[in-house]
C-alpha cells in the first residue's frame, strides 16, 4: 500500500532511536503499532461494509430484472389464457351448432333382424353341419 522497503524502515528506526532514546523507543513502539492496527481495522471495516452494500445493490438489481421478467412472463401466460379461453368458446359454440343440426336431421329408420340380409355388406352365416352359407330368405 505505501511502498515503505526494509532500508527505509531501517532508517526510521534509527531515526526514532536517536530522537526517543532508548528508554521512550519501545512505548513509542507499541503505541505506533496500536495505530497502526486500528487503521487497518478501520479500513477492514469500511472495505467490507462497502463490499456488503455493492452486494446489496447488485441483489436489488437482480430482484428487479427479475420481477420484470416475471412480469412479462404473466402477461404472456394471461394473454395464452386469454387465447386458449376463446379458442375453447369458439369450439364449444361450434359443436353446439353441430349438435344443434344433427338434432334437427332425423335419425335413420332403425335395422330389424329381418332387414339384415337386405343391408350392404351382408354375408351369410355358414351352416353348422354342413360349413357352407344359409340364407333364410326361402
Amino acid at each position: 500500500m505505501f511502498d515503505i522497503g526494509f532500508s527505509e524502515l531501517l532508517v526510521i528506526a534509527v531515526v526514532a532511536l536517536l530522537v526517543l532514546g532508548p528508554e521512550r523507543l519501545p512505548k513509542a513502539a507499541r503505541f505506533a503499532g496500536l495505530w497502526v492496527r486500528r487503521a487497518r481495522a478501520q479500513w477492514y471495516s469500511v472495505r467490507s461494509e462497502l463490499e456488503r452494500e455493492l452486494a446489496a445493490d447488485e441483489l436489488k438489481r437482480s430482484l428487479r430484472e427479475t420481477q420484470e421478467q416475471m412480469r412479462d412472463i404473466d402477461a404472456s401466460v394471461r394473454a395464452a389464457d386469454a387465447e386458449a379461453r376463446r379458442e375453447f368458446d369458439a369450439m364449444r359454440s361450434a359443436t353446439r351448432a353441430i349438435g344443434d343440426e344433427a338434432a334437427a336431421v332425423e335419425p335413420p329408420p332403425a335395422v330389424t333382424p329381418t332387414d339384415r340380409r337386405d343391408a350392404p355388406g351382408y354375408e351369410p352365416e355358414p351352416d353348422d353341419a354342413s360349413g357352407e352359407a344359409r340364407d333364410d330368405r326361402a
